[in-house]
C-alpha cells in the first residue's frame, strides 16, 4: 500500500502582504487617535483662551470701575480728616469751606446739627458715608483650565505669565477683604491705609491684564 504524503508549501508572499496590512492598519489607528486627540486638545485650548480673555477683560473692567470710586473715597477722607473733631462723626470749619467740600464729595459727609465756636468757626455734628467699591475678581476660568489638565498644552512662557498674573489678583482680593473689614469696624485710617496699597497693587495687575490680553493669542 502505497501512503502519499502532501507538503504544504508556506506561501511567504501572502504571509509578508497579511503582516503588512496589520501593520498599516494598525500604525493609522495610531495616527488617528493622536489626530483626534491633538484636534480636541486644540479645541479645548481654544475654548480655555476664549474663556479666559473673556475673564481678564471683566476683570480688568471691574478694577477700573472700583479704583475710581475709591480713589474718590480717598480724596473726600483727605479732605476732611483735617476738620474732624476726634472722630469722624464731628468736624470744625467754616460754612464755605462746608460747602465747598460737599459740593467736591457730595454724601460724604451728611449734617444734622451744627455749633458756631467762634467767629466763622462751626461744629458740625452728622455722619461720614463711605461707599466703597469692592471688585469682584473672577479666576474660573483660569482654576477651570488648570482642573482640566487643559493647561498643559500651553508654552512655558504663557503659563508663567498668567500665573503671575492671577498670584498677583489673589493678593488685590485678599486687600480687598482687608478693605471690607476695615470698613465693617469703622476703622477709617486702617480702611484708607489699606486702600493707598490697594491702589499699588491693582495699578500692576492693570498693567499685567492689559500685557495678557495682547500676548494672549500666543498661547492659542
Amino acid at each position: 500500500m502505497r501512503i502519499l504524503k502532501f507538503r504544504e508549501s508556506l506561501d511567504w508572499k501572502y504571509i509578508l502582504g497579511e503582516i503588512l496590512l496589520i501593520f498599516i492598519g494598525i500604525s493609522l489607528a495610531i495616527w488617528f487617535n493622536n489626530w483626534n486627540s491633538s484636534v480636541n486638545s486644540a479645541k479645548e485650548k481654544r475654548i480655555a483662551v476664549s474663556k479666559m480673555q473673556e475673564e481678564i477683560q471683566n476683570n480688568l473692567k471691574e478694577l477700573l470701575f472700583a479704583r475710581k470710586i475709591n480713589q474718590q473715597v480717598k480724596d473726600a477722607y483727605s479732605a476732611y480728616e483735617p476738620l474732624y473733631n476726634g472722630n469722624s462723626n464731628e468736624i470744625l470749619t467754616t460754612p464755605a469751606n462746608l460747602v465747598i467740600l460737599q459740593k467736591k464729595y457730595p454724601n460724604f459727609f451728611t449734617v444734622t446739627d451744627s455749633v458756631k465756636v467762634e467767629q466763622g468757626l462751626y461744629r458740625y455734628q452728622g455722619s461720614t458715608f463711605i461707599n466703597l467699591e469692592l471688585a469682584e475678581l473672577s479666576k474660573i476660568a483660569w482654576e477651570t483650565t488648570k482642573s482640566f489638565n487643559t493647561a498643559n498644552v500651553f508654552n512655558y512662557e504663557c503659563l508663567y505669565i498668567l500665573e503671575g498674573m492671577y498670584n498677583l489678583q489673589g493678593r488685590v482680593v485678599n486687600e480687598i477683604e482687608k478693605a471690607a473689614r476695615a470698613l465693617q469696624k469703622a476703622e477709617m485710617k486702617e480702611l484708607m491705609r489699606v486702600l493707598e496699597f490697594l491702589s499699588q497693587y491693582d495699578i500692576q495687575l492693570e498693567e499685567d491684564y492689559n500685557n495678557m490680553l495682547k500676548s494672549i493669542d500666543n498661547c492659542r
